[in-house]
């Protein structure tokens, strides 16, 4: 079933959802089905899987010259959706990136996500690779995320770039795109970012999910500005617990997310990462509690791959 199925489904009551990351290189399947099976009780309505492209890393030889070599730290996003389907019959949202794809290379991932019977896709721009300090994409690859919506929207009509194709069927993909209530980092502003967020919805953006944050106020400002710009389709909350004291940091370098003044202070008393946890728990709780009486559709949990704190969370509020 579609995201916006499910919305529609659920008749204004708010449905759960979550990510997750595909395991390290090495490691099974296992892992994935432990962090579900913490959540499983919950009903999740669909599981986001993010897409990890390849990196560079420049390794020296003997001989004092680099060899670069590809590294792809966590593979399987395609198969991680199509073995959740299957084992939970759960709809599994996987992440489709311009940042290492050219355009073929993204219709054919789109053809097995379609053969798969997988009928969502988050479309995102994807950031820079470690070894660039702006993103850039791949040699007839998308620039942007629209562009990309566009693409997936093509094949929705029966449009493919491949032309020997013996049979142009229509794909079916609800397509998800991302949104950023304090601004992406490289928008000039707010308004600026909204505005690109319209074009991705223009392009044929089904839904819209936001990073995290940690001010309701923010998240209600950013639907009513959206709003405004003429974009109407449904805008799912995304929401993160703080687990550990160097989030404090992390979080607003990595994200651009600004901290209430508030959460700081009683995390910066909390004596171990044990007692900010629970100072996480508790203030995610009251967001949710808040966001789920104003009807948002969904409360969308960003996992990073450890499920406690959220089980502690869902049980509070669902």
């Amino acid at each position: 079933m579609k995201v916006t199925e499910h919305i529609q489904k659920a008749q204004g009551n708010t449905l759960f959802s979550f990510e997750i990351l595909p395991p390290l290189k090495g490691e099974n399947v296992q892992c994935i089905y432990n962090t579900i099976d913490n959540l499983i009780e919950f009903n999740p309505a669909f599981i986001d899987v993010t897409y990890h492209r390849e990196e560079y890393v420049y390794l020296e030889k003997e001989n004092g010259l680099l060899e670069k070599k590809v590294v792809r730290k966590r593979p399987g996003t395609v198969g991680i959706c199509a073995a959740i389907q299957s084992k939970y019959k759960v709809d599994a949202i996987p992440h489709i990136l311009c940042g290492g794809f050219d355009k073929e290379d993204t219709e054919n991932f789109l053809i097995d996500l379609d053969f798969l019977g997988i009928s969502n896709v988050l479309a995102l721009r994807g950031d820079a690779i470690k070894s660039e300090i702006y993103f850039k994409p791949e040699r007839n690859g998308h620039h942007y995320a629209h562009d990309l919506v566009a693409q997936i929207e093509a094949m929705n009509a029966g449009t493919y770039i491949d032309e020997y194709m013996e049979t142009n069927n229509p794909t079916n993909f609800d397509i998800g795109v991302a949104a950023y209530p304090e601004k992406h980092m490289e928008a000039a502003s707010l308004q600026q970012d909204i505005l690109y967020l319209k074009q991705k919805v223009d392009a044929g953006a089904d839904y819209i999910v936001t990073q995290m944050f940690f001010d309701n106020d923010k998240y209600f400002q950013f639907v009513d500005k959206c709003r405004t710009a003429g974009i109407n389709v449904p805008i799912i909350p995304g929401l993160k617990p703080i687990a550990t004291k160097s989030q404090l940091s992390m979080i607003p370098h990595r994200f651009k997310v600004d901290l209430p003044d508030d959460l700081v202070v009683d995390i910066i008393k909390c004596k171990d990462n044990a007692a900010v946890k629970q100072v996480g728990v508790e203030w995610c709780i009251e967001q949710c509690k808040s966001l789920k009486a104003q009807g948002v559709p969904a409360l969308h949990f960003y996992s990073m791959g450890k499920s406690d704190n959220i089980k502690t969370i869902a049980q509070a509020v669902f």
